[in-house]
């Protein structure tokens, strides 16, 4: 049943007086936040309703902006800009950092944020989102540059996201656990519906794109060869296969229902690390996985670890229940190492998805 006189307000004031005394700037953020995703939710809920659907051009990334896009950045960016609560924030749509400006107070965290995760999915009403994390700023008080957003998701603060799809949901992690708040229609509250939330261990999901198989490295397509021949093959059990493009979708899915998300490293092209942004996509989901018995890596390195070199820099992302990440790891210590045998992928071919039968080569 939910938790209904538990409120995503009163659930953050709770937290800190557990935490020894309050902290109102966080809490304050932390409701301007969820005003902000409220906000959001109503757009998104329009759908077609909105008027100028087109596309407005390309992002930092060069990626098509559709006008909910840059909606939701505004959104965000208005309603965290009054409060006094943050010095800056890092925004997927901005190519570099925004500073609050005068007359509005600065505050003591930095806020960076995906403010339409799975936007290429609005028109086919798939579930979009909103991905963010806090960190706090430079003492001193002044406008925080680039280097300042610059840190290791070990010490981000907090980090979340928002759920736009049959209901709305938001996910937050404060370091202690993880909790899911269902948006209330007829009160305008989000409510607690999920408390501690937690990765089931055994699964039987991955969700990865296979169209891109032959870009992966031989640790990633063994992996997914031996999930697709199921009982037959070395795991001895069936799996099915998600991909939804979507990675607020993808990330519910395994905090419901365990699985693994992978979003691998490939060779398309060399010169970038991954394809998801380290700040404000992998940053907090790693976080909201590690905090519910997950994990979240690359494959070679866990996420949190990353020290981030620029605002916008990708990275490859593999998240999910721990059995499986830890597996997939392996499988990349051991092709690093030369250790693993020779592999070769039965079912994935240069030229087909499947592999033909010996002389099935000839006419009909």
């Amino acid at each position: 049943m939910p938790h209904r006189s538990m409120t995503f307000a009163k659930f953050i004031i709770e937290d800190q007086r557990r935490r020894g005394g309050p902290d109102t700037e966080l809490t304050a953020l932390l409701n301007d936040v969820q005003t902000a995703c409220k906000l959001i939710s109503v757009m998104v809920s329009r759908g077609s309703l909105q008027q100028h659907q087109t596309e407005t051009g390309t992002n930092v990334h060069d990626e098509v902006q559709k006008p909910l896009d840059l909606a939701a950045n505004e959104i965000v960016l208005d309603t965290c800009t009054w409060g006094g609560q943050v010095a800056g924030m890092a925004s997927e749509e901005l190519p570099e950092v925004f500073v609050i400006p005068p007359p509005h107070r600065k505050g003591r965290y930095l806020l960076s944020f995906d403010p339409l995760d799975g936007s290429s999915n609005i028109d086919v009403n798939v579930t979009v989102g909103t991905i963010f994390s806090i960190l706090r700023a430079p003492e001193g008080g002044g406008d925080p540059v680039e280097a300042d957003f610059l840190k290791p998701g070990t010490e981000q603060v907090a980090a979340g996201f928002a759920l736009y799809g049959p209901t709305s949901m938001i996910v937050l992690t404060l370091g202690d656990g993880v909790n899911g708040f269902t948006l209330d229609p007829e009160i305008g509250n989000f409510i607690l519906t999920h408390p501690d939330m937690k990765v089931p261990e055994e699964c039987g999901e991955f969700a990865v794109n296979v169209s891109n198989e032959r870009f992966w490295e031989p640790p990633v397509q063994r992996y997914v060869d031996e999930c697709i021949r199921g009982s037959t093959g070395p795991r001895g059990k069936d799996f099915n296969m998600r991909w939804i493009a979507s990675l607020v979708a993808e990330v519910y899915r395994i905090l419901i229902r365990g699985g693994v998300f992978m979003y691998p490293w490939d060779t398309r092209d060399t010169s970038r690390a991954g394809r998801l942004r380290l700040l404000y996509e992998a940053n907090p989901m790693a976080m909201i996985l590690e905090q519910a018995g997950g994990v979240a890596s690359t494959g070679r390195q866990r996420i949190l670890d990353l020290v981030p070199e620029k605002l916008h820099q990708r990275v490859p992302l593999i998240l999910g229940s721990k059995s499986e990440v830890e597996r997939i790891v392996r499988y990349h210590e051991a092709y690093d190492k030369g250790e693993d045998k020779v592999f070769e992928a039965p079912l994935f071919n240069t030229r087909s998805l499947f592999r033909v039968p010996a002389g099935a080569h000839g006419g009909v």
